[in-house]
């Protein structure tokens, strides 16, 4: 489980035990009340279960709180959403949420990416795309829509070319290493690169191996404007909407981004690699 989700279930379980204290109930009567384990209403209140819509209202009802029952399920559904397992986002195959991103970044105005082993997917080439969703689709043993996926991918980067849009990705020099299929594919995305580079609405920054460590970014993340963060973790995908915690990864990739190099120092890395795949 991620911090920020059990952080959020952390909280919603203080407010339940201030309604419960305010009550004048102590845990244990408050578990025969709701016919529950003694033990389960200790463990919502300190975050490590979440309830039920069905123990929130029996909760609210014991404690005489009824009118905070539909605050309480907002904030419950709130955390349901924030984290997302990859099985049930790829139930369907790769094309769906490929999709779903489309709408995201075309209501974006100002996006940062911050990615240490591959490139961003809106700079992908449709072989270095192939590439990365095959490995997904096998590791995590999804149907397998490869060609719709590839193309949904793809067809989200006309987001690049309209409007008054703003895009600052930043990655580790471990991605132009990174071997996704062979060094044909691996070129092609090097000078794709290149390309894409010379839009006026991206800036792209390469973060030196021999950098010194600055930040603990074990991730990768996209910030879309300043109300919500996406994380990628090996198991779900994180949403991060909490002002707070945003301003955090804001913080984090402005550390990221000072170490990075643009312009023509990002283009001598760029040159090296494909020197080296050419070779």
């Amino acid at each position: 489980m991620t911090s920020s989700v059990h952080e959020a279930r952390e909280a919603l379980g203080l407010r339940l035990r201030e309604l419960r204290r305010d009550a004048d109930l102590t845990a244990r009567r408050l578990a025969e009340l709701g016919g529950w384990h003694e033990s389960k209403v200790s463990r919502i209140e300190h975050g490590k279960q979440s309830p039920s819509e069905i123990d929130l209202r029996a909760w609210c009802e014991h404690t005489g709180n009824g009118d905070h029952f539909a605050d309480l399920v907002a904030t419950l559904r709130n955390i349901e959403a924030a984290y997302l397992e990859w099985r049930r986002i790829l139930g369907t195959g790769m094309r769906r949420p490929q999709k779903a991103r489309v709408r995201l970044e075309s209501e974006t105005n100002s996006m940062r990416w911050y990615e240490p082993y591959v490139f961003p997917g809106l700079l992908q080439t449709p072989a270095y795309a192939e590439g990365i969703l095959r490995k997904v689709i096998s590791f995590y043993d999804v149907p397998d829509d490869l060609e719709e996926g590839v193309a949904a991918r793809i067809e989200r980067q006309h987001v690049l070319y309209r409007g008054r849009r703003r895009f600052n990705f930043v990655v580790a020099e471990q991605v132009l290493h990174t071997t996704v299929g062979d060094d044909k594919v691996m070129y092609g995305q090097l000078d794709r690169l290149l390309n894409v580079m010379t839009l006026p609405s991206i800036a792209f920054g390469i973060i030196p191996a021999a950098s010194s460590y600055a930040a603990p970014a074990t991730n990768g993340f996209a910030i879309f404007d300043n109300r919500l963060v996406q994380v990628e973790t090996i198991s779900a995908e994180l949403a991060v909407t909490q002002p707070r915690e945003i301003t955090l990864y804001e913080r984090m990739f402005t550390v990221l981004a000072g170490q990075a190099v643009y312009g023509d120092g990002a283009r001598a890395l760029i040159g090296r690699a494909l020197e080296a795949r050419s070779g």
